[in-house]
Parts: C-alpha cells; structure tokens; sequence
C-alpha cells in the first residue's frame, strides 16, 4: 500500500516560498477527508504547529497556484473554500500524522 501512495504524494508537492509543500486540499484528498478536517486539526492542536511547519498562503500566491487548488472553483455556491488555502512543510505533514 505504502508504494502506491508515494507515486500520488510525489504528485502533490509544490515549491512554495523555496519550500517543497503540500496544500491542505491535497493533504484532505490523500487522507480521504474533507479539508475543513485538516484545518480543524491545525487549528485546535497549534502548540503541534510551529513557525515553518505550515505556510498560511498570501493572496497573490493562492491567484497564482489557482490552477493547482482544487477547492477554488469558479462553478456554482459553495464551491471553494471560505479561508486562504495552507501549506505543509515535510515537519507540517509528520506532525499532522500523529494526530
């Protein structure tokens, strides 16, 4: 099992800020949860999630990687997400794990 998902987690990584991340969307589909899960865990575990572990995305990076983020749609209500995407360090997604 663990050889089948390296191929759709090398598929995943972006370079963001010269850091190689994974977005929260990615992470989500990986787990085979919603993203608002994984926020959840960020957000109520943050002594888990120091500086660099987690990129919170500026505007003008989330416009440029819109093609990338799958929860940004142009179709429809409800269709994209309300708050900015984040971004997974290799330290961001260890600790997500252990959650």
């Amino acid at each position: 099992m663990e050889n089948q998902l390296l191929p759709k987690v090398e598929e995943k990584i972006i370079t963001l800020r010269n850091q190689q991340v994974i977005l929260d969307c990615d992470v989500a589909e990986l787990y085979g949860v919603e993203t608002k899960r994984i926020n959840e865990a960020v957000n109520n575990n943050p002594e888990k999630f120091p500086e660099g572990y987690v990129l919170h995305l500026k505007n003008q990076e989330i416009t440029s990687l819109r093609s990338k983020i799958s929860t940004l749609k142009n179709t429809g209500r409800g269709q994209h997400s309300k708050y900015p995407p984040k971004a997974f360090t290799e330290k961001g997604l260890y600790m997500l794990a252990t959650i």
